[in-house]
């Protein structure tokens, strides 16, 4: 995976939400589509008889619907639900969706508090759901005295039905305090898609499976206000997905400094009880091999994930939300200088390793950036080990890397920022580092010993300085050597 990321974010795993109101499809769709119609069968063709059977059965067993609740409120802590009394999500952040729940139908009672804060409530009420009926239920609006829009839940009812093959059905769901009605609009030929969506607002669109790029606007007659943001995102086929506008537009103006986003997830894929491997949280960890960078912090979505991580040190792997993380790299216990802030794109059930590679400064010969490389832990077998070597010294050339007893080249042409991975027999190894030649008899610059097991996978990144007495820190070539499996 490249350090390039999209804007779109695919929110599968950990959730939240808040409850109250009625259920059902709240505020008007854009773009023409219509929430389904629900019918009703009074029942009255049926002999009294049955009827009372009939109601009986349903007083004991009620039915279950399918609820799923989301994290929509830009300036509110991570909080846990509780529905009944019992906690069913914790610690969700600001933009989680959570996988489907099953819950009694009827009218349920839900509580959600500050994470880890059972005394700090910020909503408590109940919520009537029917039977075979999913719903999601957002967390929008603010919390505090002074809060433009008031924090409470959105009850949606979700279609889910299948839109055909080649049809995908998106929902997008209004839940940015500070924005006005808005039209979304398709980059490609200014076709809108949604027309006047309000705050608090919803409604579906079926369109051709496809990437697009969707251009959200001020609400105009003709659609063609200015574009406020824009988005890209792909569309399956046969698939259903709700895209929730959240954030704020200006978040300089407002209590928290959470931008505005389109947070895609996808509604279907699996039902309610079958969701558990798509809604997993990426496992992301990060290791430092800036050779002249001091001591760092790590933030995503703006809380602090490492603290104080030294040149060399890799972190352990740390579970968050799938989708496009907000990244940001800082001098260690100064989050005024920041060396690094960027989205970060990371998708459900992948492992990552997020490496801070180059140089701090104006002179630096190589740019501080993340290097984002997707894992690839699965078991190589007991025999064997799978090693990726990374490099990351950013004044070092092209290399080969070799066995020392054999001279058979285990990596060959391995340029700056490049990797590669390789399955070897376990065993006690010294690997050479040599300059790139043809034939993999280059000079040997560094050698190192390194010990593989069988059926574990490592990451041996190949960094510092090859002449440290030319460049701006005294930091020598090394290869640090992760063990990426056998301690997740």
């Amino acid at each position: 995976m490249s350090s390039d990321t999209t804007r779109r974010r695919i929110l599968f795993g950990l959730g939240t939400g808040l409850t109250v109101g009625l259920a059902g499809c709240s505020g008007d769709g854009g773009g023409g589509a219509e929430e389904p119609d629900t019918e009703t069968d009074s029942g009255m063709d049926t002999p009294m008889e049955t009827e009372t059977e009939t109601q009986t059965e349903e007083s004991t067993d009620p039915g279950t619907a399918a609820v799923r609740v989301a994290h929509m409120s830009p300036n509110a802590p991570n909080v846990d639900v509780y529905v009944e009394g019992d906690a069913v999500l914790e610690d969700v952040a600001f933009g989680a969706v959570s996988q489907y729940l099953d819950v009694p139908a009827g009218e349920r009672s839900v509580e959600i508090t500050a994470a880890d804060d059972p005394d700090t409530s910020v909503f408590s009420g109940p919520v009537p759901v029917e039977a075979d009926t999913e719903y999601t239920i957002a967390a929008i609006g603010e919390i505090g005295d002074d809060a433009d829009q008031a924090f409470e839940p959105l009850v949606l009812e979700d279609n889910n039905s299948d839109p055909g093959g080649d049809t995908a059905r998106v929902r997008l769901v209004h839940a940015s305090p500070d924005a006005p009605a808005v039209d979304v609009t398709l980059a490609s030929n200014g076709d809108a898609l949604y027309d006047g969506v309000e705050y608090g607002g919803s409604g579906y669109v079926e369109v051709p499976a496809g990437d697009y790029t969707l251009q959200v606007r001020g609400d105009t007659e003709g659609n063609d206000g200015d574009v406020a943001a824009e988005f890209d995102v792909s569309l399956t086929g046969g698939e259903v997905y709700t895209a929730f506008a959240a954030g704020y537009l200006t978040p300089d103006d407002e209590p928290a400094d959470t931008p505005f986003d389109l947070l895609v997830t996808q509604d279907t894929g699996g039902d309610s009880t079958e969701t558990e491997t798509e809604s997993e949280p990426a496992s992301v960890r990060v290791a430092h091999m800036s050779p002249n960078a001091p001591n760092v912090d790590v933030y995503v979505d703006g809380s602090a994930a490492l603290e104080d991580v030294p040149f060399g040190a890799v972190s352990d792997y740390l579970d968050v939300p799938a989708g496009a993380r907000t990244v940001e790299i800082t001098a260690a216990g100064d989050p005024d200088t920041s060396v690094f802030e960027g989205d970060v794109s990371v998708e459900s059930g992948q492992a990552y390793t997020v490496a801070a590679a180059g140089e701090i400064g104006d002179d630096a010969d190589e740019a501080f950036e993340p290097l984002v490389l997707a894992d690839d832990n699965a078991a190589p077998g007991a025999d064997t080990a799978r090693l990726r070597v990374v490099h990351v010294s950013p004044d070092a050339p092209a290399v080969d890397v070799t066995v020392e007893s054999t001279g058979d080249a285990l990596f060959d042409g391995v340029a700056y920022t490049e990797s590669g991975s390789v399955e070897v027999p376990a065993s006690d190894y010294t690997v050479q580092i040599r300059g790139d030649t043809e034939s993999n008899d280059g000079d040997v610059v560094a050698d190192f010993d390194v010990s593989l097991e069988g059926d574990q996978v490592y990451t041996a990144f190949a960094a510092g300085y090859l002449s440290p007495d030319d460049e701006p820190a005294d930091t020598p070539f090394d290869l640090i050597v992760a063990q990426d499996t056998g301690g997740m």
